[in-house]
């Protein structure tokens, strides 16, 4: 198929491979280094080691492990029923290792992993855990990893830091072919618009909390993943377009057909990891080889296509730096200028996430910006299929006579109020803009921002707390303009919770007329709304960030058409001033002191706010 790339992506992409020459090579060479083919993981394996493995398999599956001449898979879970976006993986083993059976393999639980939801925990001392789970999932990951005695990988996750996790530690066994399971979003209940509006009108007091409850629980009301367009379907869409999902899986609704994606995954890893057997150092479908540099524009493009999680302007930079290769935020927002925004899916839109699979989902979003030259099309996948490289993802699943059939995907959006081609875009650029100025380095996500709201002028209101701006809000002491400046929220000062306890509040004075914004070293993730909010601003304040040195009244710009982020201060008396860093922040109760060492080690928001590359 022909394919010209667009000029802007090749560009990005070849400075992106400049500046990661040397630590890419050296990560390549650390996963050849771990390659035992054509040799089963087990082979090198003493007796008793071996022993041990095999302990508590069936007959059947001792007799494969003992003779080391099939493939053993390993997997790894995020299994819980607290998130209804994992509660489903329960029956999943038991599923993959029947499937494998039937392949002549082994199929063993290698491990769990935490996985805990912003959802549950937003506004609570929970929350400053959540960041930090990311790499505590990781290294759970590569635990688990540790028997080294499988000979291909497979990962059950969905949720917001879960499958950044899951990743960053499968990329550490990189040597081997991995494929990523997801579990499917839940039936569509309360629309996410009128949600939203429930919550604002909670916030002014206009609606009770049985009202509230009521519809949050409209909302939020059987297994799978939260319907909107956050984070954790950001995951989903990134791993589709990365290849290390099977074409078009990620949006599937629970059914016969999410059972038989799941068996057919199982069969292709079981396939590849045969593969790399008999193939050697010739071996391509390696998961540290598939997530290449190429691989890791394409989720950035893809992210900013379809307005996706702020989120993955930390948890991809870790996840590029686990691979070797090293992007920055200047890469979103070279990227973000020649992008096209194709979806419209809450909260940049009215839609769910079923709606957008219906009308045509990943595949027709890989399709339409192949066409245009907007990916990278010489990829490796996890899909097998006739078709080269990334088309091989432009196929959507069916279900034939009990198993998975793949067919090319339409030549029209089924939906063009969701999903569109780039000719027709809704917007000309991504989602994401990167601002500068002398307050620092921030993010903006405008997919959801009006345009007269993505530039606001107008005095800064100081808080430490989300708790402070509610108060004062209650106490009617915001019915102004003003920027809200929320300090102490960065990785170091508290682990960067997720602040949407106030985007309520904001709403409904944005609502009323007043321009309001919010300037923060903390996160709020793909929930972003239309509130303009500058995020992850770094330096964060108790690394000595400027944001610090922000007094009450001072006029802040905060413009998302030209990406400024500066403070109005005469720069002889800006240099005067004192940064704003503590000698020790509360962060003690529910687990937080067992992360004192994370927040003392961790790297900046841009660097991917990770303790693992320190």
């Amino acid at each position: 198929m022909p394919h010209t790339l667009h000029p802007t992506i090749a560009q990005v992409t070849q400075t992106i491979i400049e500046r990661s020459r040397q630590t890419r090579q050296d990560y390549l060479a650390k996963i050849r280094l771990q390659n035992q083919a054509p040799k089963v993981a087990r082979h090198e394996l003493g007796c008793a080691n071996l022993a041990h493995v095999q302990a508590a398999s069936t007959a059947s599956e001792k007799t494969i492990l003992l003779h080391q001449q099939q493939v053993n898979i390993g997997i790894i879970t995020a299994y819980n029923d607290v998130l209804s976006a994992h509660q489903p993986y329960e029956h999943y083993p038991a599923l993959i290792k029947a499937a494998a059976q039937k392949k002549g393999a082994v199929a063993q639980v290698a491990g769990a992993v935490p996985a805990m939801c912003d959802g549950i925990t937003q506004g609570r001392a929970g929350m400053e855990l959540s960041l930090f789970s990311r790499d505590v999932i990781a290294m759970s990951t590569a635990v688990g990893a540790s028997h080294d005695v499988f000979d291909g990988m497979m990962y059950l996750g969905v949720c917001d830091k879960i499958v950044p996790g899951l990743l960053l530690g499968a990329l550490s066994y990189g040597h081997l072919p991995a494929i990523f399971v997801p579990a499917g979003p839940m039936t569509s209940g309360l629309s996410n618009k009128e949600k939203a509006k429930v919550r604002e009108e909670f916030a002014a007091g206009r609606v009770t909390k049985t009202d509230l409850l009521a519809a949050e629980t409209a909302s939020y009301h059987g297994a799978g993943t939260c319907t909107f367009y956050g984070t954790a379907n950001s995951n989903q869409l990134l791993m589709d377009v990365m290849g290390l999902h099977l074409s078009g899986a990620a949006f599937v609704p629970h059914g016969p057909l999410r059972q038989a994606l799941t068996e057919r995954a199982t069969e292709v890893l079981i396939d590849w990891s045969d593969a790399r057997l008999q193939q050697g150092a010739k071996f391509t479908h390696a998961l540290g080889l598939i997530v290449d540099e190429k691989c890791i524009v394409n989720a950035i493009i893809a992210l900013l296509a379809t307005g996706g999680s702020t989120n993955h302007t930390l948890h991809w930079v870790a996840v590029a730096r686990a691979a070797g290769i090293l992007i920055n935020w200047d890469d979103f927002s070279a990227l973000s200028a020649v992008i096209p925004l194709l979806t419209k899916i809450y909260p940049n839109g009215t839609a769910d996430v079923n709606q957008f699979h219906q009308a045509g989902g990943t595949p027709w979003l890989i399709h339409a910006l192949l066409d245009a030259g907007l990916l990278h099309a010489d990829v490796v996948t996890m899909t097998p299929a006739q078709e080269s490289g990334l088309y091989a993802q432009i196929l959507m699943p069916s279900l034939q006579n009990g198993r998975v059939a793949f067919s090319p995907c339409a030549d029209k959006s089924a939906d063009d109020t969701v999903l569109r081609a780039p000719i027709d875009a809704f917007a000309p650029q991504g989602g994401l803009v990167v601002l500068k100025g002398n307050l620092g380095r921030g993010i903006i996500k405008v997919s959801a921002v009006a345009a007269q709201h993505q530039r606001v002028i107008a005095p800064a209101r100081l808080f430490d707390s989300q708790e402070e701006v509610l108060a004062r809000y209650a106490a009617g002491g915001l019915r102004e303009h003003f920027i809200a400046v929320l300090r102490y929220q960065g990785p170091r000062a508290n682990g960067m919770p997720e602040l949407h306890k106030l985007m309520p509040l904001l709403g409904n004075l944005q609502n009323e007329g007043f321009s309001v914004a919010l300037v923060t070293d903390g996160r709020l993730s793909g929930a972003s709304g239309k509130v303009p909010a500058a995020i992850h601003v770094c330096p964060e304040t108790q690394d000595g960030g400027p944001i610090g040195k922000i007094m009450e009244g001072d006029v802040i710009v905060l413009d998302a058409t030209t990406g400024e982020l500066s403070v109005q201060v005469d720069a002889a008396e800006w240099a005067q001033r004192k940064d704003a860093r503590r000698a020790a922040v509360a962060t003690t109760g529910y687990g937080r002191e067992l992360f004192a060492g994370f927040r003392q080690q961790v790297g900046t928001a841009e660097e991917g706010a990770s303790v693992l590359f320190v």
